[in-house]
């Protein structure tokens, strides 16, 4: 069990705050607070679902601080698990510069004791990226959140020589060999088996098989892929030997004007901060939308 802090009333710049826990009575009230911090810094739109709210600040220990009006301002979560830490937390960017944020993360690191330390957020901005380096955590993980209006979308023609099947229609396997054989070769790859990894997509409702695309060369062989989940672009790759001759490209355009023809009013995505196909992207239209993270304390 964490230790509460004292929830003695403080004052921060002319304003009372009190400390306590979260219930799930609070969820609508952390539903605006993600909402105000998406507002304000952008991020994974999702930060502000009930299930993803629910896991990040109200599954394990939790603190909360309300202003005098017993509005909520800042609030977070801990969970200590198998000797590894994690927390989350949120201030409302009207209540920044208060001490909010550091008082959350002295109360995440007591809560942490010797275990290794990770802050997962959602929605990162460059005050929190100081605060944690503060306390010793560096940045091990970081992706941008990318949106396209679909107002305008690009036409990219296909490359001379491929073909493109929908998944609905493909074969399974062609689907995964592509996956493989575009991302194999990058270092961190997972390498999961066929059934997991098809298995994994299966699971998820909003797989879009009917937009998701296999590429196929004149021989039949998998050349490339896109998958679609609801108006997200998930995935796509391009084998080596395809690279740099617009598949790709072509890729994301029709997933973007398959998605504009069913009345979708944006198209997301995820990238790596240091992968070279954000300006890909950017080019394609898609604007940046925030940051996620996660930041970590060394090994112990």
């Amino acid at each position: 069990m964490i230790e509460p802090l004292d929830p003695t009333p403080a004052r921060r710049h002319d304003m009372t705050i009190t400390w306590g826990p979260l219930t799930e009575s609070d969820l609508p009230a952390l539903r605006d607070l993600a909402r105000a911090c998406l507002d304000a810094d952008g991020g994974l739109p999702i930060l502000t679902s009930d299930g993803l709210l629910r896991a990040r600040l109200l599954a394990g220990e939790t603190l909360a601080a309300r202003d005098e009006t017993g509005a909520l301002v800042a609030a977070a979560g801990a969970a200590v698990r198998d000797g590894a830490a994690t927390t989350s937390g949120l201030v409302h960017p009207a209540h920044r510069g208060q001490g909010l944020g550091r008082r959350l993360m002295e109360w995440a690191a007591a809560a942490a004791g010797p275990a290794f330390l990770t802050a997962a957020t959602e929605t990162c901005e460059p005050t929190a990226e100081r605060l944690y380096a503060r306390f010793g955590l560096a940045e091990g993980f970081a992706e941008l959140v990318m949106r396209h209006p679909l107002g305008e979308v690009p036409v990219v023609p296909a490359p001379d020589g491929v073909e493109l099947v929908a998944v609905a229609d493909a074969s399974h396997r062609d689907l995964f060999a592509a996956y493989v054989g575009s991302f194999s070769d990058r270092p961190g790859f997972p390498d999961p088996t066929e059934d997991e990894w098809l298995e994994e997509l299966a699971e998820d409702d909003d797989w879009r098989r009917d937009l998701s695309l296999v590429a196929l060369d004149a021989d039949g062989q998998p050349v490339g892929f896109v998958n679609v989940l609801d108006t997200w672009v998930d995935q796509v790759g391009a084998v080596p030997a395809w690279r740099g001759r617009g598949l790709g490209a072509h890729l994301v355009s029709r997933s973007l004007q398959a998605l504009a023809a069913e009345g979708a009013t944006e198209a997301w995505l995820t990238v790596n901060v240091d992968n070279p196909a954000a300006d890909l992207y950017t080019r394609l239209g898609f604007e940046t939308f925030g940051k996620r993270a996660r930041f970590s304390s060394p090994a112990r």
